[in-house]
Formats: C-alpha cells, sequence, structure tokens
C-alpha cells in the first residue's frame, strides 16, 4: 500500500543509491513505490510529511512512509578530537554547537484516511520560508586534511544563527497563522525542533506562545537533527501531553536557513 518511501535524514550511507532504497528493501516494497531521498539539514522529516501528503491531495498515492535516521556520535567525537588538537577558542567558539547533538530515529506514516476507522492525526497545512543569504553560517562537511586526507568538520555560528533564525521564525509565524486561520491563541501545543532553552524561550517569546504549551527533550536527548520534532511529539502524546482534538504546530528550522511550520490536528 505504500505508493512513496522517503529518507530524510542529514545522515546517510552513501552518497548512492539513495539510503530510502535500503529502507525498501527491508520492508519489502518495489514496483510503483517512489524511492528517494530528501536531504535538507534539521527540516527533512518536515519537508518529507510536506512532499507524501501532496502526493496524496494529489491522488498520486495513497499512503506514504517519512524515515529518518541521525546519529551525533561520529561527529562528537571527531569534533572534541579536532579541539584537543586545536585548543584555540575561535575553533572552540565555532565548534560547541555541535556538541548539542543528539541521536535518534523515527518514522511518520501519513495516509488518505481509508485504511480504518480508528482516531488519527490529521495534517492540515503549513507554509515554509528560506532566507539564503544565511547559508554559510552552519555547516557539515568534509574538510581537508594534511596531506591528501579528509575528515568531517561541522561549524556554526551559533550567536547568528539564532538572531536570523527567529527573525525567520517569526516571519515564518504570522504567514503560518494567516494561512490555517489561526491566532497564537488558537494554538493548543507546540513541538519545537529541539537545540536549546535559550532559542526555545526566545522563539516562543516571539511568536507569543507560552512554554506550557510546548513539550522539550533537548534537556536529556539533544538536538537530534531531522527526527527532534516527530520524537518529541511521540513522547509527548505517549506522556499524554497532547490529546485528541489539539491544536499543534509542529516548528522546525534548519541550517540554510530555512524554516517550515506544519498545523495538526491531533
Amino acid at each position: 500500500d505504500l505508493g512513496a518511501i522517503v529518507y530524510t535524514g542529514v545522515n546517510r550511507e552513501n552518497f548512492e543509491p539513495a539510503t530510502a532504497c535500503h529502507v525498501a528493501s527491508a520492508l519489502g516494497a518495489s514496483g510503483q513505490t517512489n524511492i528517494y531521498d530528501i536531504c535538507n539539514a534539521c527540516l527533512g522529516m518536515l519537508n518529507g510529511m510536506f512532499d507524501i501528503a501532496n502526493q496524496i491531495e494529489l491522488g498520486q498515492i495513497k499512503a506514504g512512509l517519512v524515515v529518518s535516521c541521525e546519529t551525533a556520535r561520529e561527529i562528537n567525537d571527531i569534533m572534541i578530537q579536532r579541539m584537543l588538537d586545536d585548543m584555540g577558542m575561535d575553533l572552540f567558539v565555532k565548534s560547541m554547537a555541535t556538541l548539542t547533538g543528539g541521536s535518534g530515529a523515527a518514522a511518520i506514516l501519513l495516509t488518505d484516511g481509508s485504511f480504518g476507522t480508528e482516531h488519527t492525526h490529521r495534517l492540515l497545512g503549513g507554509v515554509s520560508l528560506a532566507a539564503p543569504d544565511h547559508y554559510y553560517l552552519c555547516s557539515w562537511g568534509l574538510a581537508p586534511e594534511t596531506g591528501q586526507d579528509v575528515r568531517e568538520l561541522m561549524i556554526t555560528d551559533a550567536p547568528s544563527v539564532l538572531k536570523h533564525g527567529v527573525e525567520l521564525g517569526a516571519k515564518t509565524w504570522v504567514a503560518f497563522c494567516d494561512t490555517m486561520g489561526w491566532t497564537s491563541a488558537d494554538v493548543d501545543k507546540v513541538i519545537c525542533h529541539q537545540v536549546g532553552k535559550a532559542n526555545r524561550d526566545i522563539i516562543l517569546n516571539t511568536i507569543g506562545v507560552s512554554e506550557e504549551k510546548d513539550f522539550s527533550t533537548f534537556e536529556y536527548l539533544g538536538n537530534m537533527g531531522t527526527v527532534s520534532v516527530p520524537m518529541t511529539a511521540a513522547l509527548a502524546d505517549e506522556r499524554e501531553f497532547l490529546l485528541p482534538g489539539d491544536r499543534v504546530a509542529f516548528l522546525g528550522i534548519g541550517s540554510g536557513l530555512n524554516c517550515m511550520m506544519l498545523g495538526i490536528e491531533w
């Protein structure tokens, strides 16, 4: 029944083929299933949800699966070693954000609602805004070492990411509320991308949403990249923070800068 399987992680197995092919093979899917990767920093899973929902709305498929898996261990070990090798303040400041990374995996199944009558959550809509002029503020890739060696390197201008990210988030919230026909008061709960307390407090204050409406996991799971929002939502549901009928806003932001907000009826 799966018309599409999309892998959306920053961490992928190889440059090719798409990691989604490995997932599809393990699930036994083939034939007319659309199988591909979407990569957009920490926004990957939300982009995947939006993409699958559009295919369903167009009548192309009846169900699609968005999958992601992130590991922070390797890049954390690499950056710790880099900081031991170069104890200068410049590298320290640019590397600290890397150490907030956490690991996790998630899958989101979206359907046209024809597979059963039990209570499900409804994706109602969403918006996405971009500020690509700030693409250089956070980067993760390969950098040359001595000789012919290359090694992973992650560099983040955390203060600038926070400043410009909040500006973009504020603009996206206005567009989101306008698109959904909601106000800040209409939103019952929010699930934010998990970065840290400072980021959460500033964005919630900026968009006029109280901290009581937010469920956080960064305190003990860190920033799990693409899986931060869905895994946090799953835990919030498990602990009965999200209740049937709640108007829930998924708030995502990723390097680039890109911001996406989705409205869900829980």
